[in-house]
């Protein structure tokens, strides 16, 4: 099939997400300029370059008590945002972190996770993440919406510090398989990461 998404696709659930696989999701941690602390996955999220390490998260829709959601504005207002790395252990949790909740609710204590104190930046941490990446905010992105009443922004910041749980480790390489990352693929299902394969450099993939 070929569709133009401004058209709409004619099917009972968008494609569209199920299309570039896996995303990883980004479990954001920000605060408010009132210190109320917020998180949220992001399935529109990654890191985007290396030297210096750049991280992205997009924020789509609108907050019931108007304007953008908590992550994008907090972002945005305070220049501070943590990635925080979803495991299979902590899959539950963020679930529970979706929500959209007001603006004074904290979803960590809805999710019953930990905050755990940044460094570099005022957002805490989620204790129970394996990974987790300290950013200042470097640019805000209104991208194209499709309704009038919605946000559709665009997040980027600098990583500027790193935190990697020791036990993470493998004879210094991080254990991915180790970690079971969880990752969204389109629709309602989610990936974890139980197993990898290596490419030499100039390997044949035939």
């Amino acid at each position: 099939m070929f569709y133009e998404p401004k058209n709409g696709h004619g099917l009972t659930h968008d494609p569209i997400k199920a299309c570039v696989v896996p995303r990883p999701i980004g479990w954001i941690s920000t605060i408010s300029r009132d210190d109320v602390s917020n998180l949220a996955p992001f399935s529109f999220s990654n890191l985007v370059a290396s030297s210096p390490p750049m991280f992205m998260f997009a924020c789509n829709g609108a907050h019931p008590e108007g304007d953008a959601k908590d992550s994008a504005l907090n972002a945005r207002d305070t220049g501070e945002f943590v990635y925080n790395l979803v495991t299979w252990e902590t899959r539950k949790a963020m679930i529970a972190s979706s929500m959209l909740v007001g603006r004074a609710e904290d979803e960590f204590k809805l999710a019953g996770l930990t905050k755990a104190p940044s460094v570099l930046v005022k957002p805490p941490r989620v204790a129970e993440a394996p990974i987790s990446l300290e950013c200042k905010t470097w640019k805000t992105i209104e991208l194209p919406a499709a309704k009038f009443d919605v946000h559709n922004i665009m997040v980027l910041g600098e990583v500027v510090g790193v935190h990697i749980t020791d036990n993470a480790f493998d004879d210094g390489l991080v254990d991915t398989v180790g970690l079971r990352p969880v990752a969204r693929l389109g629709y309602l299902d989610y990936l974890v990461v139980d197993g990898v394969f290596s490419i030499e450099e100039g390997e044949d993939n035939d």
